[in-house]
Formats: C-alpha cells, sequence, structure tokens
C-alpha cells in the first residue's frame, strides 16, 4: 500500500483542520487505515484507526471528542477531521494502513505514508 498524506498547516488554538491521504497499490478495503503522530522531543502517538469497513473506530484520548476519522473505500480515501485544535496538537502526522486494527491501535502499522505537518499557535 501507498499512502499520500496532505492537508496539514499552520493554524490557531480553537481552528480546524481535515487530513487526507490517499491510497494506492493494493485492495484499500481490506485494510485497517490509522494516524500516529509525532512531536519534536516525543515518541510516536497513535491517534485514530478505523476498520476496513468503516464500522469500527478508535480515538487517542487526548484526541477523543474532537477527531474524527472516517474513509471512502471508492476514493481510497481516508480522512482526519481536526477540530478544537490544541498548542500540543503540534506535530508530524502520519497516515498508516495494515491488516490489523488491533495493532494500529497498538501503535504499530506495516505501511506508512510521509507525514504531513500540523503547526497549532495559541
Amino acid at each position: 500500500v501507498q499512502l499520500q498524506a496532505s492537508g496539514g498547516g499552520l493554524v490557531q488554538a480553537g481552528d480546524s483542520l481535515r487530513l487526507s491521504c490517499a491510497a494506492s497499490g493494493r485492495t484499500f478495503g481490506g485494510v485497517s487505515m490509522g494516524w500516529f503522530r509525532q512531536a519534536p522531543g516525543k515518541e510516536r502517538e497513535f491517534v485514530a484507526t478505523i476498520s476496513y469497513s468503516g464500522t469500527n473506530t478508535l480515538y487517542a484520548d487526548s484526541v477523543k471528542g474532537r477527531f474524527t476519522i472516517s474513509r471512502d473505500n471508492a476514493k481510497n480515501m481516508v480522512y482526519l477531521q481536526m477540530n478544537s485544535l490544541k498548542p500540543e496538537d503540534t506535530a508530524v502526522y502520519y497516515c498508516v494502513a495494515d491488516i490489523s486494527f488491533i495493532r494500529i491501535s497498538g501503535g504499530e502499522a506495516n505501511w506508512w505514508g510521509q507525514g504531513t505537518q500540523v503547526t497549532v499557535s495559541s
């Protein structure tokens, strides 16, 4: 699976952003998708994941209620809608994929895209 993330940028606290990830290379509908992030000097952090059917989603506690992950299997796309952004959301965000929803929720994934920078100013 090849993954291409986009949509990052510089915003103010309280603003919204939507990250997009285009997938190609195999049956998109057969894999779970997710987002990780890594801030400077910090460890990589699981953000959200969605099952291949879109039925199941899981979020990190730090983003629950503010972020929404979704996917469009017809377009081979996955999205991360980020609302009420905080300065602590500043990080490089990575789109990931794996055959296992559980692996992604545990912070592991077989396929990674390049990161997109999200910067939230206070």
